[in-house]
C-alpha cells in the first residue's frame, strides 16, 4: 500500500497468474482464422524481448496455465497451446465465483436483479482482460449486453479520473499558496561574509609562539 502526495491511495492485491499469462499465450499460439494455432514449449512462449524476468515465472506458468491450455508431452518436453473452450470455462467459473462474493460483500447486490449482479461481475473481470475478444465471448455465453458491461467499466474509470484531477488541482493550489506566502513575507537575511577571517592554522601558530 502506498499513499501519494495528492491524497491518492494505492493498494496491491493478489491476482490469478492466468490473467497475466493469458495475453502472452494468446499471442504465442499464432492462431489464424479457424486454425487452432501452434503448440510451443514453455520457455519459448515466455521468452519476451525486453522482459527477461518472465523466465523466472516458468514454474508458475507451468502450474497455472494447464487449466486453460491443451498440453502435449513428448519425452521430457512439454508443449502448450491455449484452448478457447478451457479459457471460457475458466472465465465462466471466475464470474460466478465473483458474483457470489459480491452478494456477501454488499447488501445492495443482494437486493438488485441477479442479471445485473452478473453483469457487474463480468464488468469487474473485464478490467483484467487485455483482449476484448474474451469479454465478447463471455457476454455472448452469458447472454449479456456487451455495451452495457463496457459502459459500467467506463463509469468506474470516471471517478478515478476526477479524483486524480482534483488531487492534482489541490496540489497545484497548495504550491501557489506557498509561493504567495513566501513573496508576501520578509526576505531571509543574507548571511554576512566574514571579511577579516584568518587562517586557523596561522592563528594557532601565533598562539603557540606567544606561549613560548
Amino acid at each position: 500500500m502506498s499513499k501519494e502526495l495528492d491524497g491518492r491511495l494505492y493498494t496491491a492485491t493478489q491476482v490469478d497468474p492466468v490473467f497475466i499469462f493469458l495475453p502472452i499465450f494468446e499471442e504465442a499460439r499464432m492462431k489464424k482464422g479457424d486454425d487452432l494455432g501452434k503448440f510451443r514449449q514453455l520457455d519459448e512462449i515466455m521468452l519476451i524481448d525486453g522482459y527477461p524476468g518472465y523466465q523466472d515465472l516458468l514454474s508458475i506458468a507451468d502450474n497455472s496455465m494447464q487449466l486453460v491450455c491443451e498440453v502435449k508431452e513428448i519425452g521430457s518436453s512439454k508443449f502448450f497451446r491455449l484452448d478457447d473452450s478451457k479459457v471460457m470455462g475458466w472465465l465462466y467459473h471466475k464470474v460466478h465465483q465473483l458474483k457470489q462474493t459480491l452478494l456477501t460483500l454488499d447488501n445492495n447486490y443482494a437486493a438488485q436483479d441477479e442479471k445485473d449482479t452478473l453483469s457487474d461481475a463480468v464488468s469487474i473481470l473485464g478490467e483484467y482482460l487485455k483482449h476484448d475478444t474474451w469479454l465478447q465471448h463471455l457476454c455472448s455465453h452469458l447472454r449479456l449486453n456487451l455495451s452495457e458491461v463496457t459502459r459500467k467499466e467506463a463509469e468506474k474509470l470516471v471517478p478515478n479520473i476526477a479524483e486524480s484531477e482534483l488531487g492534482s488541482a489541490l496540489s497545484q493550489e497548495k504550491n501557489k499558496s506557498n509561493n504567495r506566502s513566501t513573496r508576501a513575507g520578509k526576505q531571509p537575511k543574507k548571511a554576512k561574509v566574514e571579511t577579516e577571517s584568518r587562517n586557523i592554522k596561522e592563528m594557532f601558530s601565533r598562539a603557540s609562539r606567544r606561549k613560548n
